[in-house]
């Protein structure tokens, strides 16, 4: 499955931000167990997961982001989408989405083992 992010844009501190991640084929056809999620990678800095959601309906989110980002899906576009709210400059960095296949996934830690397909990433710049 091929991902592609947008929505990328340069927001001003304390705004607000849509970002969207289609798949390329039907990723909810199918009862197999899979896990989407969204990571981020600043300048300089190692990439981090950031929210995840389940096939299940389940949402992890990273520490640095729980309150102010939401993560949702429209099953029939096959995209998952990111909720940015109350931006702050370090939220600046290039945003991913990615996908995890059946139940054995480490989005929070790297190397994130199991989310074995990404998108390219979309850029996210935050103005002070």
């Amino acid at each position: 499955v091929h991902l592609v992010e947008s929505g990328g844009a340069l927001v001003p501190a304390g705004g607000s931000l849509t970002l969207s991640c289609e798949a390329s084929e039907s990723i909810y056809a199918s009862r197999d167990i899979f896990c989407m999620g969204w990571f981020r990678q600043a300048p300089g800095k190692e990439r981090e997961g950031v929210i995840t959601l389940d096939s299940g309906g389940d949402t992890t989110y990273g520490d640095s982001v729980k309150g102010r980002f939401t993560i949702s899906e429209n099953r029939r576009k096959n995209t998952v989408y990111l909720q940015l709210n109350s931006l702050k400059t370090e939220d600046t960095a290039m945003y991913y989405c990615a996908k995890a296949d059946g139940s054995n996934y480490y989005p929070y830690y790297v190397p994130f083992y199991g989310m074995d397909y990404w998108g390219k990433g979309t850029l996210v710049t935050i103005s002070s």
